[in-house]
Order: structure tokens, then sequence, then C-alpha cells
């Protein structure tokens, strides 16, 4: 199990993580959400060690994870940067990780580069960036660690690569039940494979719920009456964001269902029905009910 107790990062005079405390299951499909600055990256360095807290304990097992070899040589971290692989063949890369992980996969290596069609004998100087973040994604489940984490997990890979990498994922995760925690601003890609999401926001944790719970939480909902009624009739709905169109009311509600839809039958509607909310009006929603602006962030 991963833990965050308390954790803030500084650098300089900017607090990039304040006081996080999150737990995450081993065996879980985590996603990190969050627009630019939120925090992601400096928690995937936190929990890879490469970063130390300034305040609280990043731990895995109890055991804290800066500056400990031992607990380190059970994650991968594939990060957003790949500048420092150039002067390597993938060959190359895979001999100098299996010097630091013992439980280095040479069968899965190869069937991987069977499925991706790497070249092996050119330097990675010469790849394209999704190419790069495919031989580093290759090594990555190659490692056989029990942890892998991915900052910004599909940046540069092309919509058949995409494919491709995520049923890997999902059959390393169901083959030897791998923790994977990754970072994405494509919010369609973490709910394809995620069963656990968490959202940072200027440096704050939001929230960290199961996927289900968060669509629980949440609902969208359109209505329409024969009077003229606006969202501020209906006090008793905590409601979040609205729009209206001609006499169709759409809102984004907290709460119950069942509730609202009793609440909302007492003002005799000739329309009211749910619709299906994706992931990112949720984001949205989230960031509405915690008090900040939504308009302009990075989906």
């Amino acid at each position: 199990m991963i833990e965050f107790k308390n954790v803030s990062k500084r650098f300089g005079s900017d607090l990039s993580l304040d006081q996080i405390s999150l737990t995450i299951e081993d065996g879980t499909a985590f996603g990190l959400l969050g627009s630019n600055g939120a925090g992601k990256s400096t928690l995937l360095r936190l929990l890879s060690g490469i970063y130390k807290a300034d305040e609280g304990e990043v731990l895995i097992d109890e055991a804290s994870v800066y500056d400990n070899i031992q607990v380190k040589s059970d994650m991968f971290f594939i990060n957003d940067e790949t500048v420092q692989y150039q002067n390597m063949t993938i060959v190359e890369l895979k001999n100098h990780y299996k010097i630091y992980y013992r439980n280095f996969n040479e069968e899965v290596f190869k069937r991987l580069i069977d499925v991706t069609k790497l070249p092996t004998d050119k330097k990675m100087s010469t790849f394209s960036k999704g190419m790069k973040r495919q031989a580093v994604f290759i090594i990555g489940l190659s490692s056989g660690t029990k942890y892998l984490l991915m900052d910004e997990a599909f940046d540069g890979l092309d919509p058949a690569m995409r494919i491709i990498v995520k049923r890997i994922l999902v059959d390393e995760m169901l083959d030897r039940k791998l923790t994977l925690i990754l970072s994405s601003h494509n919010l369609k890609e973490v709910n394809d494979i995620c069963d656990h999401v968490a959202l940072l926001h200027e440096g704050k944790l939001l929230f960290s719920k199961d996927l289900e719970s968060v669509y629980e939480r949440f609902h969208k909902i359109q209505v329409a009456f024969s009077r003229d009624y606006s969202v501020e009739d209906f006090e008793g709905l905590s409601i979040v964001q609205s729009e209206k169109i001609g006499s169709v009311l759409t809102m984004g509600v907290r709460g119950d269902i069942e509730e609202i839809k009793t609440y909302l039958s007492h003002f005799r509607p000739i329309l009211l029905e749910e619709i299906p909310l994706t992931l990112e009006e949720i984001f949205i929603y989230e960031m509405e009910a915690n008090g900040y602006d939504a308009n302009g962030i990075d989906h």
C-alpha cells in the first residue's frame, strides 16, 4: 500500500503540494487528474524517490521511499521527458536497466518489441516523440516491478498505439497484479483504464475516490416545465452548474439521484431525465463545487 501522510513540497517560495494525504491500494489502476501546475508530476516524483518531501511522509508498505534502494527497485517511473536516453538503442537501454531490476523479463521485452515494431538497432535520437515513449514504456513493463508510474501517460502516442498500450497495461494488471499510477490530461484515457481517481488543483487534493462513487456523486439533469422556472427556484438542490436553452434547463447537481428526482417532481415537470456524465464534466463539477472557476482550465 502507498501512503502520503500530510505531504508538502516547496520549490523556493512556491508551494507545489500542500498537506497531501492519500492512500493507494495495491493492484489499483490509479489516475491523477488536474490542470497544468496542479502538482501531479511533483507527486509522482515524490513517490518515485526523486524528490524528498519538505513535510510529511511518503511510504510504501510503511517503509519510507526516499533514499530507499530496496523500495525503489519495486517501481518504474516513466516521466514526461526522454532526452536522457538519446544516445542508446532500445537494446542498450534494456541492458542498462537490467542491472537495476532483478525481475527484468526478457520474454515480455521481446513480445512488446514485436507488438510495437520498434527498431532495435537505431539510436533513440532518431525516434519520434511517440516512439521514445513507446520504448521507455516497453522497458517499464519489462522491468517486472510491482508499481508502474506514468507521467502524462499517453502523450505523443498516435491513436492506434494508445489502444495497444492500454491493452498491454490491462493485461499486465490482470497477469501480475501490477499497480498503475498515471497522470494524464486525457480524461477519456483515465476513464478507460483506471478504477480510482484523484483530483489535484493548485497543490491541494480535492478528492480521491473509486471511479464508480465519483459518477454517483454528480448527476446531469435535463428538465422542462410548463411554467418559467430558473435555477434560483430550486433552493433545495445543490446545483454546481446550469444552462438554459429555450424551455429546457440542464443542470449539474450534487447528491442522491432519487432524492433529486423526487424534489423536482414537486414542480410538475413535463420533462425530467438524467443524462450520462463524462469524466470531464465531473472534473468541472468538482472544481465548481469546491469553489474554483473551471473556465479556461485545460481538461
